[in-house]
This record gives structure tokens, sequence and C-alpha cells, in this order.
């Protein structure tokens, strides 16, 4: 490998010296240009050392005197860094085959935040249906965030990627939390590929979102039959607050005011969060929604269970043992 990591170099397309940090592969490696790193073919980038002596020294004239009154007064250019959104970025790292060809050996994945935002996140993702890796942490405004290796050939068990976002500085007018999920089929895996080779770029990307959704006041439809009549709520649905298809009711996640409250007072705010939700994940038209009630005593439990007998909406529930809340969940399937 002609660069190490630590080797400063010269980026040959905006003439800018960034450091080597990490060697990708025989064809690739990581830079770090003013804290941003982003990976470049090696034949975007050569020593720095040519450009340095082979550059004219400039001839500086003399200056004339200049007074005071005679200068111009100059004017502040601002520099804004543009906003489109987070993005979720795929690196593939290739491979030589048996024939020689370029194959795919795995994938770095990346969150790309190109907002002014600061958000945490929850990051998961799923094969065929079974959790498999689960990341909790902080990307920054305008920054770049690892997040994990994938192999190529896990990429074939319907991988169903999950993110929870929310604002690090809250925002009143902003949503509480934000989630999304990103599934990919094999086909549009390998024409994204194609397309990359294609523009010579070394990464391809999906939007997220363009900007964090505003919080909307609390609109819950009543849609059930009410003197006989059905309301319609089609056009009601995209104005209201995000949905959450994971809902924790444990008071400390609910309230920064909780000790000292009583026992009936602290099952009241679980109960009401939970009224919340239930409806949003209705009004959205969820398939289903789990609730983290803990195990406890079980009276929150009960007092859910309870509720849901009520609900025309439920399908099924359960209280089943669950890989990532134990016996402390209940899953609720909804029809429509």
């Amino acid at each position: 490998m002609k660069y190490q990591p630590g080797d400063t170099v010269l980026l040959l397309h905006s003439n800018e010296e960034g450091e080597v940090v990490e060697i990708i592969n025989d064809k690739m490696v990581l830079i770090d240009l003013e804290g941003v790193r982003f990976p470049v073919y090696l034949d975007q980038i050569d020593f720095p050392y040519f450009k340095r002596f082979s550059e004219k020294k400039l001839v500086i004239p003399k200056k004339e005197k200049v007074y005071i009154d005679q200068v111009k007064k100059e004017e502040s250019v601002k520099k804004h860094k543009v906003s489109s959104g987070v993005w979720f970025s795929f690196l593939p790292l290739f491979d030589k085959d048996v024939f020689d060809d370029d194959v795919v050996e795995k994938f770095k994945m990346y969150l790309i935040n190109q907002t002014g935002d600061a958000l945490e996140f929850i990051y998961q993702i799923n094969f065929k249906g079974a959790p498999d890796f689960k990341l909790t942490n902080t990307v920054f405004p305008f920054t770049d965030f690892y997040l994990h290796d994938i192999p190529f050939e896990e990429m074939n068990d319907s991988p169903k990627f999950e993110f929870d976002f929310s604002l690090i500085n809250p925002n009143k007018k902003k949503a509480e939390h934000f989630e999304t999920t990103f599934k990919i089929k094999a086909k549009q895996l390998f024409q994204k590929i194609e397309e990359m080779k294609l523009k010579n770029e070394p990464t391809f990307s999906f939007n997220l979102f363009e900007n964090y959704p505003d919080k909307v006041e609390e609109m819950i439809p009543d849609y059930h039959h009410s003197y006989g009549q059905l309301y319609d709520i089609s056009g009601i649905r995209q104005k209201l607050e995000p949905a959450r298809s994971v809902v924790d009711l444990h008071i400390e996640k609910l309230t920064d005011n909780w000790q000292g409250l009583s026992n009936f007072e602290i099952l009241t705010i679980q109960l009401s969060h939970f009224e919340k939700y239930y409806n949003l994940a209705i009004a959205h038209r969820q398939p289903n929604l789990v609730v983290i009630h803990g195990v406890g005593t079980g009276k929150l439990r009960n007092e859910i269970h309870e509720i849901l007998k009520t609900k025309r909406e439920v399908k099924s529930f359960a209280n089943q043992y669950h890989t990532n809340f134990g016996f402390g969940a209940t899953e609720i399937f909804f029809q429509y």
C-alpha cells in the first residue's frame, strides 16, 4: 500500500490537504479533512510534497502607504452549510473472486447528519424479522457517524433498518420522537452498486428525512361510531404527531419529576401515555404496537390488558418473552 494511516495527502480535485486515518481496501482510504471524514479512491489523492516544492514563490510588490481614511471597509462573507437532511449511507468494500473480478465483501454503514440539529438515535437492524444489532448514540450537526459492518451475504436475509430519532436540545415546537424504517431488496441493492460504479462514487445513500418534524397539537380523532356517524380521518392522519412502534412506560422515561409521586399518580401518568400512543397507532393505521410496562407487581400490565379487552380495533395481544424486553412488554396486533 502506497499510503499509511497518518500520511498527509493532497486531494487532487480540491487542492486541499488531509490525513489518512484508515486503509479501507487496496483501492480506497478514509481521509480526515478538518474534522470531516470521508472515503476516497487512491487515484484521487497524491502526496503533497511535489506541489509544495514546485510552487513558485510569489513576489509581493512593495505596498504604497495608505491612510486610514482611504481604506475601504470589507464586506463580511458568511459561509453557510447546506442542509439536505439525514441520510443512511452504504460504503461497499470490494475484494477479488476466483476470476479476479471485483465483488462486494461487506458494507460499512454510516448515518450522515446534514442538518443543523444534534440528534440522539436508536438504530436497530432485523434479519428475517429477528433483531440482530442495536446501537444508541448521538450524531452531531453536519457530521458522519459509523454504525457497523454488514457482510454482503446477510443482505439476502430481508434486512429491516429501524431508526428512532430525538433532539438533544428539546424544542417545544418539534416532535418528541421521529421513527422511520428502511428496507432494500437484493435487486435494488445490485442496481445501486452498479450505478455507484458508473458514477465512480465510493458510496450510495438514502434520505431518511429532510427536516425533523414539527410537533402537532394532539388531535386524536374519535373515528368510532358516534351518533350514527363514522368520522373520516384520511385527511387528519397526516397532521398528527408521528406514531411510535415501541412505547416505554417506565415512569423515569415519561417525566423527570417522578420521585415523590404516589403509586396512583405514577399509574395515571403511565396509562395516559399508553392511551396517547395507542390512539396514535390507530390513527396512523399501524399493524402492531409494543408496550413496555416492565414486570414489577404486574399492576400496570393488568390495567393495560383490561383496557385492550374493550378495544374493538385489537385483533390480539400477547405478553410473551421478547429478546429485548423479556416478559416486560405486551405486543398488540390491530385489525382495521
